[in-house]
């Protein structure tokens, strides 16, 4: 009830964003039909793996025990979001991005199809999830994503190392707590530069998420966020006056 739209934004950088790359969700895209395709089998599989959690958890299934059409249905961001991602990449070009929470690789595959020749390290902590995201990414020819296998907690400073020319794009969607959101924000933030861009799902998902989105919207590397309610946008550029919008999605 809060959000506006293009009216409200007085930046020439966000208006032309919002207008031509956000709202654009009419736009067909030939990658759209295989990926949809591939969200539709997995929504269809009864094949069951064992999850491991590292993070806040599920709140729909608590067990360990999940059948692939379920993680696929409650855990994978939804299509729209999808295309959206393929668009904000396709727009910005990124050549270093960077994905905390593979799940099963829906999400990554939007990301990936969208500069083919980027460079797409992943991280997720379960084991079986990882498997069936490889064998997406193998199913699909997408070549230019790699799996690291472990707690985040361990692996990312180590990996965030390979950046040697900084940090493009950055999707946060592994542990939904506020710690581990600010830490993860904390340990990219030397990696980021002027025109990278940073999205953290999940922003409403509780109290402690947003929390930490209020955190990093009042970080002073920050200069523009975008509350699209299920998601924020994180901007650093310098050049920009400090703003914080709500727009509709």
């Amino acid at each position: 009830m809060r959000s506006g739209n293009e009216h409200s934004i007085h930046s020439p950088f966000l208006f032309d964003l919002y207008t031509k790359v956000i709202k654009d969700k009419k736009e067909n895209h030939p990658d759209y039909s295989a990926l949809k395709l591939l969200r539709k089998e997995l929504l269809a599989s009864n094949e069951e793996i064992e999850i491991l959690d590292l993070g806040a958890g599920s709140r729909i299934n608590k067990s360990n025990l999940r059948k692939i059409k379920t993680i696929a249905k409650n855990a994978e961001k939804p299509e729209k979001f999808g295309k959206l991602f393929h668009r904000l990449i396709r727009h910005f070009q990124p050549e270093s991005l960077l994905e905390l929470g593979t799940s099963l690789g829906l999400t990554t595959l939007y990301m990936a199809k969208a500069k083919p020749d980027s460079q797409i390290i992943s991280f997720e902590g379960c084991p079986e999830t990882a498997n069936v995201a490889l064998r997406n990414f193998k199913k699909s020819g997408s070549k230019n994503i790699e799996i690291v296998l472990g707690n985040i907690d361990e692996t990312l400073p180590e990996h965030l190392k390979k950046f040697t020319n900084g940090l493009d794009y950055a999707y946060f969607d592994a542990n939904h707590r506020y710690e581990p959101t600010v830490r993860y924000f904390e340990d990219c933030l030397p990696y980021a530069k002027n025109d990278s861009i940073f999205i953290f799902d999940d922003i409403y998902w509780s109290e402690e998420m947003t929390q930490a989105w209020e955190y990093i919207k009042s970080h002073p590397q920050v200069t523009l966020t975008v509350d699209l309610f299920w998601i924020g946008l994180v901007f650093f550029r310098k050049e920009q006056v400090k703003e914080d919008f709500v727009l509709r999605f």
